[in-house]
């Protein structure tokens, strides 16, 4: 799609806002009907619901994003409610677990709210029960919250770490690259839902197949796709699921998610635990677990955070989520069209549009990446990311609900007379 064609269909040509009316920060409600308005319209109705300034142009959910104002009134008033009377309010936890499980696909008894991603990746490292020389399978371009907790465990307990790089080019290319890694030892095969450096997407449904006829436990880091797309666990039929609610679902920080299939909740120990963690116990030597994944909420929570990442996900669905996955997959489209126009400039992102959504990630062959982003940032007020890991020296972009059409030009004009002056 070209840029021409992109305009057409975000009918720029169309009146451009809507009534005051419609401009509050407050409430998801101000929303208009997407039908009744033009998509550029509903868009910025959206944009409007952020407290982002308009002095830069924020493109980095990737690494964190941005909530919603409704979510920060949830948050306040929650807190207020509760230091009114001094109580913990742990009741939420199981109230929004019900609405954070639909959300997932997932049973309410399957998950629990952790502080991001990294802790739930650490849960499952920490949990489950490997012994010296036991292998675990990842990709190179995990997230160091996804693999810092199975170096440690190496480190430690003398389990064996083996990496693969992902294939750009075949969502069966990386499946075979796991196939290759895999001996009689291996017990875990861990992968990013979409990694983070370069955004690309694995073939879950192909890797899940390969672990399960191994007996293998398959966790995914989907720290990247939770709130970018529709998540169905059930469908995904992972042994375990991480995620953080403070990147692309717009949630509080220090908000997680962590889902272990139903069947598989006796295989993960729990690391950490607390009053809450179990139904009974008696000293010196016994005690009863809590039957469900929430087990691992040890102690005193913020819960004031869980509460708001309820409207988080509410804010979303209010949208839609095969909607937001659409419009954050667009955009990225227009983007890599642009950028791949530019000399000197190579898209490291999958060219396959059925491996990659909302991430577009791009290296310079005339400029270094740390000066790049620099001068995105400094010169032109675009916040991206660098990106160092494998040696990739690269510059992401995350593109997301509250940003637009208008910003995908600024970063493609941006990187065009950088490279132009270089």
């Amino acid at each position: 799609m070209d840029r021409k064609e992109f305009i057409g269909a975000l009918g720029l040509g169309a009146s451009a806002m809507f009534t005051s009316g419609c401009q509050t920060t407050s409430s998801a409600a101000a929303l208009p009907d997407f039908k009744s308005v033009s998509e550029y319209a509903y868009w910025s109705a959206v944009r409007q619901q952020f407290p982002l300034g308009n002095d830069r142009v924020y493109l980095n959910c990737g690494g964190l994003g941005p909530a919603p104002s409704v979510v920060l009134d949830a948050v306040n008033e929650k807190t207020e409610e509760l230091q009114a009377i001094s109580e913990t309010g742990h009741a939420t936890m199981d109230e929004v677990r019900v609405v954070a499980a639909e959300y997932l696909g997932a049973d309410a008894n399957e998950i629990c709210f952790t502080r991001n991603a990294t802790e739930s990746n650490s849960i499952i490292a920490t949990g489950l029960r490997l012994n010296p020389g036991d292998e675990v399978i990842f990709e190179s371009h995990a997230h160091p919250g996804g693999s810092f907790p199975w170096l440690n465990r190496q480190e430690r307990h003398g389990i064996k770490v083996k990496v693969f790089d992902p294939d750009p080019e075949s969502m069966e290319g990386s499946v075979e690259r796991i196939r290759k890694l895999i001996t009689p030892r291996t017990k875990v095969i861990q992968v990013s839902h979409i990694t983070a450096p370069t955004g690309i997407l694995f073939d879950i449904q192909g890797i899940r197949k390969l672990a399960q006829e191994r007996g293998i436990w398959f966790h995914v880091d989907g720290a990247q796709t939770a709130g970018m797309i529709p998540i169905d666990l059930h469908s995904m039929d992972c042994d375990s699921y991480a995620t953080s609610g403070h990147k692309w679902m717009g949630g509080p920080r220090g908000t997680g998610i962590l889902y272990i299939k139903r069947s598989q909740l006796e295989e993960v120990e729990c690391s950490h635990l607390g009053g809450h963690s179990i139904t009974h116990y008696t000293f010196p030597d016994q005690v009863t677990y809590v039957d469900g994944v929430k087990r691992h909420e040890y102690g005193t929570r913020n819960t004031e955070l869980v509460a708001g990442l309820q409207v988080a996900i509410e804010f979303q669905k209010e949208i839609g989520l095969k909607r937001i996955e659409a419009y954050g997959s667009k955009l990225a489209n227009y983007l890599q069209a642009g950028l791949s126009e530019i000399p000197s400039i190579e898209i490291l992102t999958p060219s396959d549009p059925a491996m990659r959504r909302s991430i577009t990630t791009f290296s310079c062959s005339k400029i270094p990446y740390n000066t790049l982003t620099s001068r995105l940032m400094q010169e032109y007020r675009l916040r991206c990311r660098q990106v160092t890991e494998q040696g990739l020296n690269a510059v992401r972009v995350s593109t997301h609900i509250f940003n637009s059409k208008a910003d995908c030009d600024r970063v493609i004009e941006a990187v065009s007379e950088i490279v132009r002056t270089a």
